[in-house]
């Protein structure tokens, strides 16, 4: 029997996203079942998801060979495919996207990484997708690596809604807020519209994977919900600040703080920890359907995070006294995540190609 919970954490603010996205999941009603009993309210994609579907079903066998009988291959006949399916989605996320006044039900769509060091082409293609999409809640993904924060600003300032991914640590998230930021001021300068909308992606079960080994018993699984606690701290601290009220008064909107990578990787914890833990208002959790499915059966949504983000300090000093770097991890984590982009690339175009060939 499901639980209140998603409802709970709906009216305390927050949007609960499905960090899924496949064919099967529109044609059997399943997306639409979701949106409908478990208040799901988004939905984001990557590359591992697109591959696995891809290469694991014959759910886009039919849709492949079309794409190659009209010349399309690799890269590109990847896009169609993947903005067929977003577009879908997009639609049904399109009556909560106009009831929220245009906060919410987006679904995300990421650019490639092989222009991870590459600004210009990065933007060209955010705009490119977009366009293609051709949806007004359809976010472009683009890390929030170094490399990518110009890339960033200067989509926005195109007016390409953007999902900041890969973002680790306070500092990197502040970087990202800084980077819309100045995406929007430039607008505004040039008398464009201020409303161009973003989520920056806090990743978090990464944290906890990473010093499991490392720190006492009782430090197991905390690291992840402190920094996410940081964060939303800092986030409020953004919205508040006298820059962000000066785009506020000409109509920007908030850059919604997203908790992604909610799933729980230990197995002798609670499958619901990153849920039940940062339920905040005015940001977003994206969750693997699993963690979905068990927070909706046996989740708990007892109260909202306060504004101040509660009590960080105490965990994060712990983990320094434990020998961890937090800032050294947080680097080296984002840097991890930017590879494995590659690689999961790489794979989903390796799987383009092997399903191109059988059909063919």
């Amino acid at each position: 029997m499901a639980s209140d919970a998603p409802k709970a954490l709906n009216r305390l603010g927050q949007s609960l996203w499905l960090d899924n996205i496949t064919r099967d999941l529109l044609d059997s009603g399943t997306l639409k079942r979701y949106i409908d009993e478990l208040s799901v309210t988004g939905l984001t994609s990557n590359p591992t998801i697109f591959d696995n579907a891809i290469s694991r079903s014959s759910w886009y066998d039919k849709e492949i060979r079309r794409q190659l009988d009209a010349g399309a291959s690799g890269e590109g006949l990847f896009f169609n495919l993947a903005v067929q399916d977003l577009s879908r989605a997009a639609d049904l996320f399109l009556p909560i996207h106009q009831r929220t006044g245009t906060v919410d039900g987006f679904v995300s769509l990421e650019v490639s990484p092989v222009f991870a060091y590459d600004t210009k082409q990065t933007v060209e293609q955010a705009k490119t997708l977009h366009d293609q999409a051709n949806k007004p809640n359809v976010f472009i993904k683009i890390p929030g690596t170094p490399e990518g924060l110009p890339a960033i600003e200067d989509s926005i300032y195109a007016g390409v809604p953007v999902n900041v991914t890969l973002l680790f640590s306070t500092d990197q998230y502040k970087l990202a807020a800084d980077a819309y930021m100045k995406g929007l001021e430039r607008r505004v300068e040039a008398g464009l519209s201020a409303d161009v909308r973003s989520v920056a992606s806090l990743f978090i079960s990464r944290w906890d994977v990473a010093v499991k080994d490392k720190v006492p018993a009782d430090l197991r699984n905390t690291l992840g919900m402190a920094v996410s606690r940081q964060a939303y701290k800092a986030y409020r601290d953004i919205l508040e600040s006298d820059r962000f009220q000066r785009l506020a008064n000409v109509g920007a909107r908030a850059q919604r703080l997203l908790f992604a990578s909610t799933g729980t990787k230990d197995k002798t914890a609670s499958d619901t920890l990153y849920i039940a833990g940062l339920a905040a208002p005015n940001t977003v959790n994206t969750m693997p359907e699993e963690t979905l499915l068990a927070f909706a059966d046996h989740g708990k949504t007892t109260h909202a995070l306060p504004r101040d983000g509660g009590d960080f300090d105490a965990t994060l000093d712990a983990h320094l006294k434990a020998g961890i770097d937090l800032t050294a991890l947080s680097t080296q984590l984002q840097s991890e995540g930017a590879k494995g982009f590659v690689k999961s690339w790489n794979e989903l175009l390796g799987a383009i190609e092997a399903k191109s060939k059988v059909l063919a």
